[in-house]
């Protein structure tokens, strides 16, 4: 079987559709935290839909792992140079595969949390995009509270409220936090992890979030 890399978009086997944008060109847009299932047959693959139309060209995503099991998801999208194989089943069961670009990039938090900051901080990101599961997010289930993560913990929102201060600094404007996680008012769940954990940080800055940053349902 060939390797799934650049190479086999130039020359697909047959029955294989393959992205038809130069993914050279692409500029980043969002960052993705918790590149699952989910969110390459849906998100990702609408972003390359989009491309495949000829837009959206700096709408290409980073994913971003934190949890020691996504090390395996760095070494699979490392070795496919971010490319991957969607495979659709119609009801009729007929299936359709096809070749998902609009991932070029993917970091490992734990390699270099420094490198996921500099991506976050670049003024080309408008959107911050998470599928990290209902227990990824530092709220108690029956108060609706902030729960500080142990400081062990790798923290998601340790990165985007660093993010956020640092693009506050330098007079960028903010990104969209926009959580994908079937939670009810997801919004107002990533609103009260972000603000909660920037208030035992910075006051101030746990202000700004709560005026600036929009946390869309």
């Amino acid at each position: 079987m060939r390797p799934l890399n650049a190479a086999v978009l130039a020359d697909p086997p047959p029955g294989l559709a393959v992205p038809t944008y130069d993914r050279t060109a692409l500029e980043v847009g969002i960052v993705h935290f918790g590149v699952g299932g989910f969110h390459r047959a849906h998100q990702a693959m609408y972003v390359d839909r989009l491309l495949g139309n000829g837009l959206g060209n700096d709408w290409a995503i980073c994913g971003v792992g934190v949890m020691p099991q996504d090390e395996h998801m760095r070494d699979v999208l490392e070795a496919q140079e971010g490319l991957y194989v969607l495979m659709e089943k119609r009801a009729d069961g007929s299936r359709n595969a096809r070749v998902v670009g609009s991932i070029v990039e993917y970091l490992f938090a734990p390699d270099d949390p420094d490198r996921v900051l500099r991506q976050l901080s670049e003024p080309p990101v408008r959107l911050v995009s998470l599928t990290i599961t209902e227990g990824g997010y530092p709220i108690d289930p029956a108060s609706g509270e902030f729960v500080p993560p142990p400081d062990a913990e790798t923290s998601v929102f340790e990165l985007i409220v660093e993010a956020l201060r640092r693009r506050r600094d330098l007079g960028t404007s903010p990104f969209a936090v926009l959580s994908c996680d079937n939670i009810q008012h997801n919004g107002a769940v990533a609103r009260r992890s972000c603000v909660g954990y920037a208030r035992g940080v910075d006051a101030e800055l746990a202000q700004w979030i709560d005026d600036h940053v929009a946390f869309p349902d």
